[in-house]
């Protein structure tokens, strides 16, 4: 009776073992395509008349609501070039075309931009299928005597302005023609400016305007030009204030969110 007991124990500890190491390996193959360490909140409220006076726009959703707090695997607002150039709605976590399953969405909110062309999770995405995500400012964290105090960033003139982004399709392999199709997206990222540095040491790549209409094209896919794109076009000089830890939680969100903290 205790031969067989110990050997199903024995073959138990080697399936836990085995399963453990597969997640693990799951858990930094997700880890290693994306950029972990910042942008996990931004801000999107400018009208639509105001996007449009500032970006290329052709077309455009027409539900647009201000969202003051915004979190991976909701709802944004960004400009992608199909016959014409269409501010659309995806969601905040890219989901490449090939993955099994949604699992994937909250970890891969954003890319970095020197290593996003090779890693397989954007690699296509990042050639063919780029877009500008549109922000009027974003939150970042930084620690101050064991705390971290959140702070928001945005543009001197705080004008919205447009990250550049990368954007996929993705359904179920069983799924039926007529099922909808999940739309995400993914914020490149880079080292960060000399005008943030001291909050984090990365940031959100912020194109400038000479670079939207090239980067939303979509025949342009020589990825040399690509990344000299993103080292040379994008915007450094940002500014930033302290806000309430009330924007810790994604479920407050107001204008409040981004009232200066002396003011709350």
């Amino acid at each position: 009776m205790v031969e067989p007991l110990l050997f199903f124990l024995q073959t138990m500890a080697h399936r836990l073992k085995l399963y453990s190491l597969i997640f693990i390996r799951k858990r930094l193959f997700w880890f290693k395509q994306g950029d972990q360490n910042m942008c996990g909140r931004f801000v999107q409220f400018s009208s639509l008349r105001t996007l449009e006076s500032v970006f290329p726009i052709d077309s455009a959703v027409d539900d647009i609501r201000a969202s003051y707090n915004i979190a991976p695997t909701q709802e944004v607002l960004a400009i992608v070039h199909q016959n014409e150039r269409r501010l659309e709605k995806f969601r905040w976590g890219l989901v490449p075309s090939w993955s099994k399953d949604l699992k994937s969405a909250s970890r891969l909110i954003n890319a970095r931009s020197e290593t996003a062309s090779q890693k397989p999770s954007f690699r296509t995405a990042f050639k063919r299928r780029r877009c500008l995500i549109i922000a009027d400012g974003f939150y970042e964290w930084q620690s101050e005597k064991g705390r971290k105090q959140p702070y928001f960033i945005s543009l001197p003139t705080r004008q919205p302005f447009g990250f550049a982004g990368l954007w996929e399709t993705w359904k179920p392999k069983d799924a039926p023609e007529i099922a909808p199709t999940y739309r995400s997206c993914t914020v490149l990222t880079t080292a960060a400016s000399k005008s943030v540095e001291s909050i984090h040491h990365r940031m959100p790549v912020i194109l400038q305007p000479e670079a939207y209409n090239a980067w939303l094209d979509p025949d342009l896919q020589d990825v040399e030009q690509l990344n000299k794109m993103l080292q040379q076009h994008h915007i450094r000089e940002m500014q930033y204030y302290p806000v309430s830890k009330m924007v810790n939680r994604a479920q407050n969100n107001s204008e409040s969110c981004i009232s200066p903290l002396a003011e709350n």
